[in-house]
């Protein structure tokens, strides 16, 4: 269940648990992301059902716990963030209810899945939704498992709804409608305000071009992100001046690097495309790579490195419309990378959304068929700004998505490097 605020959906669980717990033997896991005292859980709403229904002569409540006297059901309270294992450890659940799991965790919810695999066991997620980006959102509502019961419930069908919780909503509404429907009728959100890209700038870009009427030309290029082993993967994203049209993804094995390069060069020669690499880590001698194959097919293919924790470009001219030299507003060069990109995405989401002008070389386009779309649009969408020690923004790290359970963006990188200002090209390397 997902909805939004005042809508009963957690009352409207304890309940139903109340009920089957008076009725049958279960064994009933309430979880939570963060639950530092039980009086964080959902315990308080089943001590109030229990007293509304009359049967406090049945349940033997404690600080602790909540148990059945008369069926055995028994109620465990879990937190998930620092409870984890406590939870996979935990047998003959019949029923894993999460509240509020709109922070839940692909990693999390791979280890909690397996854990509750007793025959006839459910699962009960209910949450409001955050970004439209969230796992819990993508997993159990844009792409439920099977057997798997979807119910979105707003305050429109709670009857139990006081007048003066109408008379704020409504308030609410006539006051700014777009965050009425986020907070009170449960939907998510595109935007995260922190991130370094706006996920609406880049859905906006999608055929921004033909909306604006602008046959985008110039050089062709392929970014590449570049990777070995492990979990990330390969990542391609082909331009054509401001228009991105084409991309791939593809898992690196160990010591395929050859093959990765062979693969990207074969694009590169296709579609008459420069190649810009990562150069850091493993990708410090895709250059090699490339020149071996350079001189195998006696073809003289053009490839840039890419260095993304340089230093900045231009470092004392003024950052945009500002009077902040680029040496002081950036950490390093990739976060003036992923700034630059998004300025000109922002414009063309000016340009379609708001008819602002813009010369074209101020803009980015998509074409809404290229291959792996939704992928590129949650990874460009997903990193948020940062800062280092000295106060210049920078782009949240892998190491720190990573504690958000969330994926190195490989193809944003890719798109990252096919949109590279020209001044960003120091040095060519040919064969």
């Amino acid at each position: 269940m997902f909805g939004g605020r005042a809508s009963s959906k957690s009352w409207d669980a304890a309940g139903f648990a109340t009920y089957l717990s008076d009725n049958l033997k279960l064994r009933i896991l309430c979880a939570r992301q963060f639950q530092n005292r039980i009086d964080e859980s959902v315990y308080s709403l089943l001590k109030i059902q229990i007293e509304r229904f009359g049967l406090n002569h049945r349940f033997k409540i404690t600080d602790k716990s909540i148990i059945n006297k008369h069926t055995g059901t028994e109620f465990l309270f879990y937190g998930l963030a620092r409870n984890i294992n406590e939870v996979k450890s935990t047998e003959s659940v019949d029923i894993l209810w999460i509240e509020e799991a709109n922070s839940l965790t692909q990693s999390q919810w791979e280890i909690l899945e397996p854990t509750i695999r007793k025959e006839g066991s459910q699962i009960w997620i209910i949450f409001n939704p955050g970004l439209i980006t969230d796992f819990v959102y993508q997993r159990f509502v844009v792409n439920p498992p099977p057997n798997t019961i979807v119910r979105k419930i707003n305050y429109n069908e709670n009857i139990f709804l006081s007048k003066t919780m109408l008379d704020i909503i409504k308030a609410a509404k006539e006051e700014d409608y777009d965050n009425y429907m986020h907070i009170y009728k449960g939907e998510p959100l595109n935007d995260d305000e922190m991130s370094v890209i706006k996920r609406s700038w880049i859905i906006a870009a999608c055929d921004a071009h033909i909306k604006l009427g602008i046959n985008s030309g110039g050089e062709y290029r392929l970014g590449f992100d570049v990777a070995d082993a492990g979990e990330d993967s390969c990542a391609l994203v082909a331009s054509h001046g401001n228009l991105n049209y084409w991309s791939d993804v593809w898992k690196g094995k160990e010591d395929e690097l050859l093959k990765s390069c062979t693969r990207v060069w074969h694009k590169a020669r296709e579609t008459s495309s420069k190649i810009v690499y990562d150069a850091i880590g493993v990708g410090a001698t895709a250059g090699a790579k490339f020149n071996e194959l350079n001189d195998i097919h006696h073809f003289t293919l053009q490839h840039e490195k890419f260095f993304a924790g340089g230093s900045v470009i231009k470092p004392d001219a003024f950052y945009s419309n500002t009077n902040i030299r680029n040496k002081d507003f950036f950490s390093n060069v990739k976060a003036q990378a992923w700034w630059l990109v998004a300025d000109r995405l922002r414009n063309t989401y000016n340009a379609v959304i708001n008819e602002q002008k813009f010369d074209e070389s101020e803009m980015l386009f998509i074409d809404a068929n290229m291959p792996n779309l939704t992928m590129l649009i949650d990874e460009l969408s997903t990193p948020k700004k940062d800062y280092d020690l000295a106060g210049r923004v920078k782009v949240e790290s892998k190491k720190d998505l990573a504690k958000r359970d969330v994926s190195s963006p490989n193809l944003a990188d890719a798109f990252i490097m096919a949109n590279l200002p020209s001044e960003f090209k120091k040095r060519s390397f040919f064969g």
